[in-house]
C-alpha cells in the first residue's frame, strides 16, 4: 500500500472504563494499532480525547464532573497523565511522540495557525507521532471547536491529509438509532454527506463519557470531504485494526468518493477560521471573471466598499446582493474607496502599491465551494 497521511481520532468512549476513567489496556491496543500503521511507512497524527477521563479520579471525584470548573480542573490534570500514558507506550516501538493543545482562537489567527501547520510538518517529517486534543482546562465556550470530532476533521484539511478515521464505540453512521430500533441499517458507504442524512441523525452526545454524537461525527465528515479528506467512521478491535481500516476491512462506514483536490492552507484559514471585517460590491463583470473563469478581483470591478478594514483583512464579496465570495484584500478600506472602478495602474499609483489586485484569486474562495462548512461557521 502507497504511503499515506493519515489522522487517527479517539473519542471518550474509546478509552474508558465503565465507571468514566481512563482504560489502559484500550490505550495500549490504540497505540499499537497506530505502531503498525507507522511500521507500514504511514505518517500518522493522533487526536485524542480522554484527560478528563484521565484526570478526574486524582481530583477525588466519584466520577466524570458535571460543572465546567470540575471538567477543566480534571483535564489540566488529566493531560499530562493521557500523554505520559501515550509515550511511554510508543517508546516501546522505539517511536516518539509530541503534545498539541489548541483551542478555536489559534485557529482564528493567521500567524498562530501557520505555526501550528509547520510545527505539523516538522513533526512528521521527523518521524514523530502529534498527539493532539484540545486544551480543555482553558477554553471557553466561544472559543471552541465543540468536541474533538471537528477538530479532528480540520486538522486532517490542514496537513492535507488522506484518510480521517474517527473511532467510537458505535460501528458506523445508521439510518436511525441502533441502540433503539432494531430495524436501525448501517451505511457502509457514503459518497458524501446530505441533508436528509444530517436530518435522520438527533444531536446528541453518543455516550456518557464523550461530547460528540453521531451527528457532531456527520458534521465533522462533511467538513473532511470538503477539504478533500475521506472518512472512515466506527469501531474496531484488535491492534490489527487499523490496517484492516485502510485494507477496507473496517467495521463501520467509509465516506468519500472522487473528492476534490484539498484546498491550500491560505484558502483554509480564509473559508473556515477568519472573521469578516467589511464587505465589496461588484460589477457583473467582476462577478463573471471570479464565477466562471477564476479570476481575481481587480480595481475596476469595486462597486461600493463597506467596513474599514487594513489590506490583509478577510472580506464577503457581494453581487446583487448576493455572497458570491469571500477573500482576503491587498487594499485597505480607504485605499479601496479611493480607488474603486479604476484600472490596475490608476489604482496603484494612487495608493503607491505593487498590487494590482483587489483580492489575488489565490487568496479568493468562491461561495458555492464553502457551502458544505456553513452549517459548522453558524
Amino acid at each position: 500500500m502507497a504511503k499515506q497521511r493519515i489522522v487517527v481520532k479517539i473519542g471518550s468512549s474509546s478509552l474508558t472504563n465503565k465507571n468514566g476513567g481512563l482504560d489502559l489496556l484500550k490505550l495500549k491496543e490504540h497505540t499499537e494499532a497506530i505502531a503498525k500503521l507507522k511500521q507500514a511507512n504511514h505518517e500518522v497524527i493522533l487526536i485524542s480525547s480522554g484527560a478528563v477521563a484521565a484526570g478526574f479520579y486524582d481530583l477525588g471525584y466519584p466520577s466524570r464532573p458535571v460543572t465546567v470548573a470540575g471538567k477543566q480542573a480534571a483535564a489540566a490534570v488529566g493531560q499530562g497523565l493521557l500523554v505520559q500514558a501515550y509515550t511511554d507506550e510508543f517508546r516501546a516501538y522505539g517511536m516518539t511522540a509530541a503534545q498539541l493543545l489548541l483551542t478555536r482562537d489559534v485557529f482564528v489567527n493567521e500567524t498562530q495557525y501557520s505555526n501550528v501547520y509547520n510545527t505539523l510538518m516538522e513533526l512528521l517529517k521527523r518521524n514523530v507521532i502529534p498527539i493532539i486534543n484540545e486544551n480543555d482546562s482553558v477554553a471557553i465556550e466561544e472559543l471552541t471547536f465543540g468536541d474533538n470530532d471537528m477538530l479532528s476533521a480540520l486538522v486532517s484539511g490542514l496537513i492535507q491529509a488522506d484518510f480521517l478515521i474517527m473511532l467510537t464505540d458505535i460501528n458506523g453512521l445508521y439510518d436511525k438509532n441502533p441502540a433503539h430500533f432494531t430495524d436501525a441499517k448501517r451505511y457502509d458507504r457514503l459518497p458524501t454527506i446530505t441533508d436528509s442524512i444530517l436530518d435522520q441523525t438527533k444531536d446528541e452526545a453518543g455516550s456518557k463519557v464523550g461530547t460528540g454524537g453521531m451527528k457532531s461525527k456527520l458534521l465533522a465528515a462533511q467538513t473532511a470531504l470538503s477539504l478533500g479528506v475521506k472518512v472512515f467512521v466506527g469501531s474496531g478491535t484488535g491492534t490489527n485494526k487499523l490496517l484492516d481500516i485502510m485494507a477496507d476491512r473496517g467495521d463501520g462506514t467509509y465516506i468519500g468518493e472522487k473528492l476534490e483536490p484539498n484546498y491550500r492552507k491560505q484558502k483554509q484559514w480564509i473559508t473556515f477560521h477568519s472573521q469578516v471585517a467589511g464587505k465589496i460590491n461588484i460589477d457583473e463583470g467582476a462577478s463573471l471573471a471570479i464565477l466562471n473563469h477564476g479570476k481575481s478581483l481587480l480595481p475596476a470591478g469595486v462597486i461600493s466598499v463597506h467596513g474599514s478594514f487594513e489590506a490583509g483583512a478577510v472580506v464577503e464579496v457581494i453581487y446583487k446582493d448576493q455572497i458570491i465570495a469571500k477573500g482576503q484584500v491587498n487594499y485597505s478600506s480607504e485605499e479601496m474607496m479611493k480607488t474603486k472602478g479604476e484600472p490596475s495602474e490608476v489604482a496603484m499609483k494612487l495608493t503607491l502599491g505593487n498590487r494590482p489586485e483587489v483580492i489575488h484569486r489565490d487568496r479568493l474562495v468562491i461561495y458555492q465551494d464553502m457551502i458544505p462548512t456553513m452549517k459548522y461557521k453558524s
